[in-house]
C-alpha cells in the first residue's frame, strides 16, 4: 500500500471536520468498556476512563484485575467497575473473557489493552475477546501483541479499529528493530495499517495517523514532558471516547493527537513538571 503523504492536523483542519455532538442524555453520548489493568498497573485504565469521560463519552465501564476493581471504583467514582480473575503474577486471566464479552455486548466502543504486563498473557487474553467483538474497538500498550500472532484478528470489525501503538509496539508487530521504525516511522505506521485493516495512530517525536486506504496525517506530538508514564493510556481514552460520540476511527485519532499535544502545551506553560493524570483535566 502507498501511504499518501502526510496532511498537517492543525485548526483549520479541525474546524473543517468537526466532531459529532450528539444530543440527548448520557446514553446518546455512548459507553466505553475499558479492559485491562494488571494488579500491579490500575493506574492504566484509570487515565483511559477519566480521559474517555473527559472527552464527553457518556458512560464509561472497567473490567480490571479483582484484587484492585474496590479501590478503582473509589477512584472513579463516575465509571462501573467489574473484578477480573488474575493469574499468580496479577495478569488478568482468560477465565474472565466471558464476563467481559457479556459487558461488551452492551458497549459502543471497548479499549483493550492499558496496563497489561506481559506480551503472552495479553494476547492468550485478547484471542478469547476480540474475534467476538462487534463494537468499535481501540487497542493500545500490549494489546497489540494480539495481532502478532493474529494479523487478520480484527478485520471482522471492518472500519471501526483504531490502534494506537508506541514505537516500540510498533516495532513488536513488524518484528523489526526500534531504531528502524523510528526512522521511518510514517511508512512502518502505514505498513501496520495495510496488514490488520485498522487505523492506527503511532507515537513519537510527530504522531502519525494511516487509514488502511493510505490516507495519512501528522502531529507534532507536543513537549517533550508528554513523554512520560501513563501519556499513552490518556490518548487511548481519549480516542475511544471521542468513538463513542460517533466519530470514525480516523477522526477520532486525529482529534486526539491535536488534544493531547495542546493540552501538553497548556501545562507546560502553567505547571512544568506535570504528570500524565494531569492530561485529561487540560484537554482544550
Amino acid at each position: 500500500m502507498a501511504v499518501e503523504r502526510p496532511v498537517r492536523v492543525d485548526r483549520e483542519l479541525l474546524r473543517g471536520w468537526p466532531l459529532p455532538d450528539p444530543d440527548g442524555d448520557k446514553s446518546d453520548h455512548g459507553t466505553v468498556l475499558v479492559v485491562g489493568g494488571a494488579r500491579q498497573t490500575p493506574g492504566a485504565v484509570l487515565l483511559v476512563a477519566e480521559a474517555a469521560l473527559r472527552v464527553g463519552a457518556g458512560k464509561v465501564q472497567v473490567a480490571t484485575a479483582a484484587d484492585t476493581a474496590a479501590a478503582l471504583a473509589v477512584a472513579l467514582p463516575e465509571a462501573f467497575v467489574e473484578g477480573l480473575p488474575v493469574l499468580h503474577d496479577g495478569e488478568l486471566a482468560v477465565a474472565g473473557a466471558d464476563r467481559v464479552l457479556e459487558l461488551a455486548a452492551g458497549a459502543d466502543v471497548v479499549v483493550l489493552g492499558p496496563g497489561l504486563g506481559k506480551p503472552r498473557d495479553a494476547s492468550l487474553f485478547a484471542a478469547q475477546i476480540v474475534p467476538h467483538l462487534d463494537a468499535g474497538l481501540v487497542l493500545d500498550a500490549l494489546g497489540t501483541a494480539y495481532l502478532t500472532g493474529h494479523r487478520d484478528g480484527v478485520r471482522h470489525l471492518d472500519g471501526r479499529v483504531l490502534l494506537t501503538p508506541n514505537v516500540t509496539e510498533v516495532a513488536a508487530l513488524l518484528e523489526r528493530s526500534e531504531e528502524e521504525v523510528t526512522r521511518a516511522q510514517l511508512r512502518a505506521t502505514g505498513t501496520v495499517a495495510d496488514r490488520t485493516g485498522a487505523v492506527v495512530l503511532s507515537g513519537g517525536e510527530v504522531s502519525y495517523i494511516v487509514s488502511p486506504e493510505g490516507e495519512a496525517w501528522s502531529c507534532d506530538s507536543g513537549p517533550s514532558d508528554l513523554a512520560t508514564a501513563g501519556s499513552g493510556d490518556v490518548k487511548a481514552g481519549c480516542a475511544a471516547g471521542l468513538m463513542a460520540k460517533g466519530a470514525s476511527p480516523a477522526q477520532a485519532a486525529v482529534w486526539t493527537s491535536w488534544l493531547h499535544a495542546h493540552a501538553g502545551a497548556r501545562l507546560r506553560e502553567d505547571r512544568p513538571g506535570f504528570l500524565a493524570r494531569d492530561v485529561p483535566r487540560a484537554i482544550p
